[in-house]
């Protein structure tokens, strides 16, 4: 018996501080495609839109069970070819990468390809499952039995990733091939759902929804109610039969990034494999021209009218990508600027400048910390709420672990009856002269809070203009 897919795709900016979508995604008839910008890099709505315009081309290939595994590696490794030649033609660019999860219908069978922490489940009757297996930190610390899968859901570090797609060789997927039957339904999903929404829910989500459609949109729905600080986006195909009465989906839907990306949701946009392949080469790479291969059927004196719709939406994306050249050069350096502030009652490290530009903020959380602004003396958690400048991310890292300090002499102050008050001043306090060693790649480390019985550890100094001298740095 013959199968095919019922598909919908979804994306949404999310409700956190990024001004753009950084995911992109595709689903065809043959073919589905989601990746995830790797978020607080430059350029990660490049990387994933390059990602699905160097895929989506496979959605009209005609390929055997044994065919489908290679024909996925091979397109990956021209996609991650495509990442180095832009890093290495535009500066601008480096540090870009993007998860990606791939499925290539072949048959009744469906190959798979992944490398990141995207995840793909799978409904079959009344088993529901994640057939992805995450490559993160969080991930190895479970592996080790190090801390639960419960634990992993609130660990600090769980968006930091272990392997992705970033242009360099050994950026290997995981692969695999699975039988498909009717009724099963897959769902691939950025870390914006399942970092905010719980498995269960996801699940019921997933088993109630009468269409893929619906299943899609409720998805996002619950994200959004959960306060996804993310980019969302979910695909869901269901496998049909392909003479029977459920329909399948003919019109390829592409979203996010690869969507052209519109204000809030990006609905689908109906345009066949090769065309948008073209369109996001173009667009990824900066070049307006077309190239000889685009599909612009300009030969064509019966072009339709919704391709005539279509080519105006493309001309105006591209006047405005145009527009927006000018400020992308300030925009990229500002991702270069550091700075310590207040997110959601903790201390936080962000990344860019402390301004908005009407409804667009110029920053966002690079990494948090478990710091509560509450615990630090008054007059620190000023400095904290004003914002405190950092040389780079290391000296951030550095600030950071100073007020950690600072807030378990106060809760140690705390336990013994004792106000913690303001900061006591140089004279009071030991100051190294030396800075300590900070690998800006390791995870922030966490300090319990104190018992009476320890000792309580020195102070950080505040000068009297206000802002934070922390140990070793000078300000």
């Amino acid at each position: 018996m013959a199968i095919a897919l019922r598909y919908a795709a979804r994306s949404d900016l999310g409700l956190g501080p990024k001004s753009r979508n950084e995911d992109s995604g595709y689903a065809g008839p043959n073919l589905l495609v989601l990746a995830d910008g790797m978020g607080g890099h430059a350029a990660g709505d490049v990387a994933s839109s390059m990602i699905v315009g160097e895929l989506a081309p496979l959605d009209e290939e005609d390929v055997t069970a044994d065919q489908a595994i290679p024909l996925l590696e091979e397109a990956l490794h021209a996609a991650n070819a495509r990442l180095t030649k832009a890093m290495r033609e535009n500066s601008d660019l480096a540090g870009m990468g993007s998860t990606t999860i791939v499925m290539l219908r072949t048959g009744n069978k469906l190959a798979m390809a992944h490398i990141g922490d995207s995840r793909a489940f799978m409904l079959r009757g009344d088993t529901f499952s994640q057939i992805t297996k995450d490559h993160s930190f969080v991930q190895q610390l479970i592996d080790e039995g190090r801390i639960s899968k419960e634990d992993a859901g609130h660990h600090p570090q769980r968006s930091v990733v272990t392997r992705v797609m970033t242009g360099q060789p050994d950026d290997e997927p995981d692969t695999s091939l699975r039988e498909a039957k009717i009724g099963d339904r897959f769902l691939l999903c950025s870390d914006g759902l399942s970092d905010f929404v719980g498995a269960d829910v996801i699940e019921e989500i997933v088993r109630e929804a009468r269409t893929p459609d619906e299943a899609a949109d409720r998805c996002i729905e619950v994200a959004l109610k959960a306060s996804t600080r993310d980019n969302v986006t979910v695909i869901v195909a269901e496998v049909v039969d392909a003479d029977g009465d459920d329909l399948p989906t003919t019109v390829p839907q592409v979203v996010g990034a690869a969507g052209k990306r519109m204000r809030g949701r990006t609905r689908a946009i109906p345009t066949s494999p090769a065309e948008k392949a073209a369109a996001l080469s173009r667009e990824a790479t900066g070049r307006a021209e077309p190239d000889d291969d685009s599909l612009e059927l300009a030969e064509d004196p019966t072009r339709s009218r919704r391709s005539k719709i279509a080519l105006r939406t493309i001309s105006v994306v591209v006047v405005a990508a145009i527009l927006a050249a000018g400020g992308y050069a300030a925009w990229a350096w500002s991702q270069k600027q550091y700075f310590v502030a207040t997110d959601a009652g903790h201390v936080a490290i962000f990344r860019g400048v402390s301004q908005d530009l009407g409804p667009i903020s110029l920053s966002h959380v690079e990494s948090p910390s478990d710091v509560l602004v509450s615990d630090l003396p008054s007059d620190v958690q000023a400095a904290v709420g004003n914002t405190i400048p950092a040389r780079d991310l290391a000296d951030a890292l550095v600030k950071v672990t100073a007020l950690r300090a600072e807030a378990v002499r106060c809760q140690h102050l705390a336990a013994t009856g004792t106000p913690c008050g303001t900061t006591p001043t140089p004279a009071q306090s030991t100051v190294p002269t030396t800075p300590p060693t900070t690998n800006p790649t390791s995870p922030l480390p966490s300090t319990p809070r104190l018992s009476p019985s320890i000792t309580t550890p020195p102070a950080v100094a505040l000068p009297t203009d206000g802002l934070v001298t922390l140990p070793g740095v000078v300000a």
